[in-house]
This record gives C-alpha cells, sequence and structure tokens, in this order.
C-alpha cells in the first residue's frame, strides 16, 4: 500500500474555489479502482493549508492516478496554478 500526504497552501481569496476543486478531485479519485483513500481537509487553525490524506493499492495505482485526466485537469492544471506552498510526507503503516 501506498500512503501519503500533500500539504497545500493557497491564497485566501481562493479558498471557495481551491475547495469546490478539491471534491471534484475527491470524488473523481476515489472512483478510481487502485485508490483506497483520498481526503482532502483544511486546518482549522490556517483555514489556506490543505492536507490531502491518500491511499493507493500500489505503485501502479498511484501512477494511474497521477495519469488520470481529472488529476491533470484538476491538481495540475488547477491547485498546482494557485498553490503557493507544496509539500508531501510520505508515510508507513504500523499495522
Amino acid at each position: 500500500m501506498v500512503s501519503f500526504t500533500v500539504r497545500l497552501k493557497f491564497a485566501a481569496e481562493e479558498r471557495t474555489e481551491i475547495a469546490e476543486t478539491l471534491r471534484a478531485l475527491a470524488e473523481a479519485s476515489r472512483k478510481e479502482p487502485g485508490c483506497i483513500n483520498y481526503i482532502p481537509h483544511q486546518l482549522e487553525d490556517d483555514p489556506d493549508t490543505v492536507i490531502i490524506y491518500e491511499q493507493y493499492k500500489d505503485q501502479q495505482a498511484l501512477a494511474a492516478h497521477r495519469a488520470s485526466p481529472h488529476f491533470q485537469k484538476l491538481a495540475v492544471g488547477g491547485l498546482y496554478q494557485r498553490m503557493r506552498e507544496r509539500s508531501v510526507e510520505n508515510l508507513t503503516a504500523l499495522l
């Protein structure tokens, strides 16, 4: 299993549009056969920061996600164009 978080920072004035894009991206991503979890979160004490928790069956499923039309349009062509900061934390399950 492949698990990680993505932390993204956006401008306050784009908060509504970013939330709508994330909802659409999450809905489409969850329909992918290799996607286990795709859950965007907004930080309570910093609403301009989003953390996305993602899990995929394997590396091939993650590669398929990144190559999907919805990821290319909504993430690469949308979120990535508006983000001010981005970081990724890869996770290893203890169970």
